[in-house]
């Protein structure tokens, strides 16, 4: 079994969420790409968080703090809340939170089917919530990477940045995962990164490989314990599952994500890129 599913301070799983049912301490968020899941089906109290309607604004950047504060408030979370992810970009919700030290959150590691091969229903009613406030702290930088941090890592030895996006993507034959050729910047990625595709990092259910697998993969790459680890993608939510798998899993002391990922990267018109 993964360390991930041995960790009940940041990992749930179904009979978790199952005795904590209408827990008001506890919000449950599904996070993906579009509501169109969510509304065929969710789990029962679960909010809605868009990846790219909610986290990102229309040029593809992170949305700012004060968005990013006006949707925790929203959603009915507080300083004290238990916050849950889940879906298709769940580590991107645990990482964002993580990396404005939310004191604590979870994640049900692995795909969102798992509710539904556990013998539980889906809902289809969208939970009505009391607005909450939510001073939301600065980001941790040591969570948390910048451009310039980014940047002064390239070719620093005690660094390693580690991109985990598909192979055609690190390339330079698409920008967008889906190869989209709307709203594209240029192709490629960050010169000096090792390529660590998500996909080699997951069994074929979509859970995490075990611990002694990732570490292989890791390792055989270069991406070692002694290195400050710097994972980037195209949104941040691949990104962010390598994180997690870095630091929870292998117990990694220096990972961080750049959060602005390729599509910010890839259409600044001054950043450095290989292909």
């Amino acid at each position: 079994m993964n360390l991930s599913q041995q960790r009940p301070d940041v990992t749930v799983d179904v009979r978790w969420l199952v005795s904590h049912r209408g827990d008001p301490a506890i919000r449950i968020v599904e996070v993906d790409v579009s509501r169109d899941v969510y509304d065929q089906g969710h789990i029962p109290g679960a909010i809605l968080w868009d990846a790219y309607a909610d986290l990102r604004d229309p040029a593809y950047r992170p949305v700012p703090t004060s968005e990013l504060q006006r949707l925790l408030s929203r959603s009915g979370i507080t300083p004290d809340t238990t916050v849950v992810f889940y879906g298709y970009a769940a580590a991107l919700g645990f990482w964002l939170m993580k990396s404005h030290g939310h004191r604590d959150v979870r994640m049900l590691v692995g795909p969102r089917d798992q509710w539904i091969e556990a013998g539980e229903r889906w809902a289809t009613e969208v939970p009505q919530l009391e607005e909450a406030a939510y001073p939301l702290p600065r980001e941790d930088p040591d969570i948390l990477a910048s451009r310039q941090a980014l940047e002064a890592a390239i070719g620093t030895p005690d660094y390693v940045v580690l991109d985990v996006r598909s192979q055609p993507e690190y390339e330079g034959e698409r920008f967008w995962p889906s190869g989209a050729a709307a709203d594209a910047g240029r192709p490629g990625h960050v010169p000096d990164a090792v390529s660590i595709p998500i996909d080699s990092l997951r069994e074929e259910n979509g859970t995490p490989k075990s611990a002694q697998e990732l570490r292989s993969a890791f390792e055989a790459a270069g991406v070692t314990r002694d290195k400050v680890v710097i994972t980037y993608c195209t949104i941040g939510n691949r990104a962010s599952e390598a994180w997690f798998a870095l630091k929870y899993d292998l117990g990694y002391p220096n990972a961080r994500v750049y959060y602005d990922s390729w599509a910010v990267w890839g259409k600044l018109a001054d950043a450095p890129i290989a292909a």
